[in-house]
C-alpha cells in the first residue's frame, strides 16, 4: 500500500504552494523512503513537467485541464462520487494544495496554507474566490486531518470554519539548504546578469494586491529623498489584479528606481537575495511567508509586516512595521539602513532563526500525522454514489 502525495502544484509551478509540495515530497522520500512506500500524484496536462530526480517514484496521474479538474473534484465531493480508481493501491492521500480529491475509505490529509480568499476577497479573481469560498469548507470537513503551515493559519481555520483544534497540526516549512550567503564573485556575476543596482531593497513574490507593493514603492520614494542611491528590486511573475501596480510605477519621478526582474531561477535567487541591503516583505497577510526564512538563511536583514504569520517566522531577528501605514514602513526600513551594527546583528540572529526550521523536521512531523490517522479506528466514510468511471 502506498502513501500518495499530491505534487500537482509543483509540476505546474503554482508559486509558493509549488515549493511546499515538492519540498515535503522530497523530504519524506529522502528521510523515510526506506520505511514507508510513497507515491506521487498529479494532474497531467500539457503544462505539467515531472519532478527531476523522482522519475522512479511510483506515480499516478489524471489527464485533465486545471479548471475542469478543480470542478470535477468539487462536484465529486458534493455528489458523493469517489475517485478511488485513480489511486487503487492508496493507503493514504495527502492533498498539498486547496483541492481534496473525494476518496472512499482512504484516509486523507489536507494542508491548508491560508484563507486569504476569505479574509481578502477583493484581492482575488471573482471566479477563484467563488470556487474556494464554496469548496474549502467541504474539503476541510471531509479531510481526516489538517496541516496548517503556521499558527496564524490554524487560528483562522478555527475561527472561520470552527475546526476542532485537535484536528489541526501546525507544521512549519523551511528554506532550502541552497539558500545561503553567496560568495562575492557569484553576487557580481548575478548582478551583471540581471542588471541589478548597486544598492537595493528586495521583494520576492507574485505581483498581486496582497503583496502591498504600491505602498512599498511609496516608501521607497520617501526613502530616496535622503538616499538617491537606493532602489527596489521586485522578483516574481505578475499574478492577478496587478495593473494598478504597473500604472503606479509609471507615475514615479524616477521609474528606473524600481526594477521588475520577473522570474528568477532558484539557482540564482540566493545571490540576488545576498546582494540586497535588506529584504522587505510588505504583505498584508501571509499564510507562511517563506521568503523571510530564505532571506535570513542568506544573511540578509529582514524587515516585514507585523501581521499574520510573519512575526512567527521572523522572531527577534526581523524588524516590523504596520503594512497599512507608509510612515511606519519608512521608519522601520530607515532604522535598519542607517545602522550598520544593527544590520550585522540582524544577520547573525537571522541565520540562527532560519536554522530553527528544516524540511527534515517537517517530514518527521508530517509522517507523525500520517501514522496517527492510519492507526485511528477505521470508520466507514464512503459515499453513497457509484465510483467515478470517467477518469
Amino acid at each position: 500500500m502506498t502513501i500518495y502525495i499530491d505534487v500537482s502544484a509543483a509540476v505546474h509551478q503554482h508559486a509558493g504552494i509549488a515549493r511546499y509540495s515538492e519540498s515535503i515530497a522530497r523530504a519524506l522520500l529522502a528521510y523515510y523512503g526506506q520505511e514507508r512506500k510513497f507515491g506521487l500524484f498529479y494532474n497531467r496536462d500539457q503544462q505539467a513537467a515531472p519532478l527531476a530526480g523522482l522519475e522512479g517514484v511510483p506515480t499516478r496521474t489524471v489527464r485533465a485541464g486545471y479548471k475542469p479538474w478543480r470542478m470535477a473534484v468539487w462536484l465529486g465531493q458534493l455528489l458523493g462520487v469517489h475517485f478511488n480508481r485513480l489511486l487503487p493501491d492508496a493507503e493514504l492521500f495527502h492533498a498539498t494544495e486547496h483541492l481534496l480529491m473525494p476518496l472512499c475509505n482512504i484516509p486523507t490529509v489536507l494542508t491548508v496554507h491560508d484563507l486569504i480568499y476569505h479574509l481578502f476577497p477583493v484581492y482575488h479573481k471573482r471566479l477563484n474566490y467563488w470556487y474556494l469560498n464554496a469548496a474549502m469548507p467541504l474539503f476541510v470537513q471531509r479531510a481526516d486531518a489538517l496541516i496548517a503551515i503556521s499558527e496564524s493559519s490554524k487560528r483562522d481555520l478555527m475561527r472561520i470554519y470552527h475546526v476542532p483544534e485537535e484536528k489541526i497540526t501546525v507544521i512549519y516549512e523551511a528554506a532550502s539548504p541552497d539558500f545561503r550567503s553567496a560568495p562575492a564573485k557569484c553576487m557580481a556575476e548575478i548582478r551583471a546578469r540581471y542588471n541589478l543596482p548597486e544598492r537595493y531593497l528586495l521583494a520576492v513574490g507574485t505581483i498581486e494586491p496582497r503583496k502591498n507593493l504600491i505602498r512599498l514603492v511609496d516608501a521607497l520614494r520617501l526613502l530616496r529623498r535622503k538616499d538617491r542611491s537606493l532602489s527596489l528590486v521586485v522578483v516574481g511573475h505578475t499574478g492577478w489584479l496587478y495593473q494598478d501596480f504597473l500604472q503606479h510605477l509609471e507615475k514615479l519621478e524616477d521609474p528606473q528606481s524600481v526594477l521588475l526582474s520577473g522570474y528568477v531561477p532558484d539557482a540564482d535567487l540566493p545571490a540576488v537575495i545576498s546582494g540586497a541591503v535588506a529584504y522587505v516583505l510588505a504583505s498584508f497577510y501571509e499564510g507562511f511567508g517563506l521568503p523571510v526564512l530564505e532571506a535570513m538563511a542568506c544573511g540578509t536583514p529582514v524587515i516585514c509586516s507585523n501581521t499574520s504569520s510573519m512575526p512567527e517566522l521572523g522572531g527577534d531577528a526581523a524588524r516590523y512595521f504596520d503594512p497599512y501605514d507608509t510612515q511606519s514602513m519608512v521608519a522601520a526600513i530607515a532604522a535598519v539602513l542607517d545602522d550598520g551594527h544593527l544590520r550585522a546583528e540582524m544577520t547573525e540572529r537571522g541565520l540562527v532563526q532560519a536554522a530553527r526550521f528544516s524540511w527534515q523536521r517537517a517530514a518527521k512531523e508530517t509522517l507523525a500525522v500520517y501514522q496517527r490517522i492510519l492507526q485511528a479506528p477505521k470508520e466507514d466514510k464512503c459515499y453513497e454514489s457509484a465510483s467515478l468511471g470517467a477518469y
